[in-house]
């Protein structure tokens, strides 16, 4: 499937500020990049450092005092995977390949290691495999709220599974947290997400199975062939949209997403 999406960032910036964006659409087997533009208002000199192994895209840019549109659209083919789901395995941590221990281990959202005893208890006992990562999707989905404005940018995947209320980003944090305490690696996605109302940025994530990573949802939100993936990292801390050094306040922000 192809799609055709944007962002359109928006800063009043008091003085010099430096920003670090990550909004570009990741280049790698599962998507294809047809085309894409990148426009900086006003015309400013900007920096791109593709991360390796994950090959997260980001730009640096600094902004004098005044205002900053940021706008980048893309073309983006996603490629169709029609393996069977149901017979994907889940492996020994003797034979994971050793780049993907980095997301095993608990991090600053997702302390898998204060979740342990809650993901034996509630997954411990099901048949390893693809259908155990979705079954703790759907536990997620199930018992706890999506609500708007319910957590902040200090909220983790402990605080979600305790206080039972979140956001996409939340729902990630908890997610990967669970897979982790399982042995099973688990990283943080961001996301371009066809037919996401009201349309944003989108949080899910990836377990490694069987020899390769797979998307997972809990949200229920959007369909997993309509995420474009963006970045990848241990958790939300790795793949912000925007870090800012500074003192620039965010105007608007639009983005849109449309199949072709």
């Amino acid at each position: 499937m192809k799609f055709k999406l944007g962002s359109k960032l928006n800063y009043n910036i008091p003085d010099s500020t430096t920003f670090i964006f990550n909004i570009s659409v990741v280049k790698n087997s599962d998507q294809n990049v047809l085309d894409e533009d990148l426009q900086i208002e006003p015309s400013l000199d900007f920096e791109e450092y593709v991360s390796p192994f994950v090959e997260n895209r980001y730009i640096r840019i600094i902004a004098p005092p005044g205002t900053l549109q940021l706008s980048y659209y893309a073309t983006v083919e996603l490629l169709k995977d029609n393996q069977n789901l149901d017979s994907i395995p889940e492996i020994s941590p003797a034979k994971f390949p050793l780049e993907t221990l980095y997301y095993l281990f608990p991090s600053r959202y997702c302390q898998s290691d204060r979740l342990m005893r809650l993901a034996q208890h509630e997954f411990g006992q099901l048949k390893p495999g693809y259908s155990r990562v979705t079954a703790i999707c759907n536990w997620i989905y199930d018992n706890v709220t999506y609500l708007s404005g319910s957590t902040n940018a200090h909220t983790s995947a402990y605080d979600t599974a305790t206080e039972r209320a979140g956001v996409c980003r939340d729902f990630a944090h908890l997610g990967i947290a669970f897979c982790r305490a399982l042995n099973i690696p688990a990283r943080f996605v961001s996301a371009y997400a066809y037919r996401l109302e009201p349309p944003d940025f989108h949080a899910c994530f990836e377990a490694y199975l069987g020899d390769r990573w797979y998307l997972f949802d809990a949200t229920r939100l959007v369909p997993l062939d309509g995420l474009i993936r963006i970045g990848t990292g241990r958790d939300a801390a790795d793949v912000s949209f925007a870090t800012i050094f500074g003192s620039a306040q965010m105007e608007t922000m639009k983005i849109f997403v449309e199949k072709l």
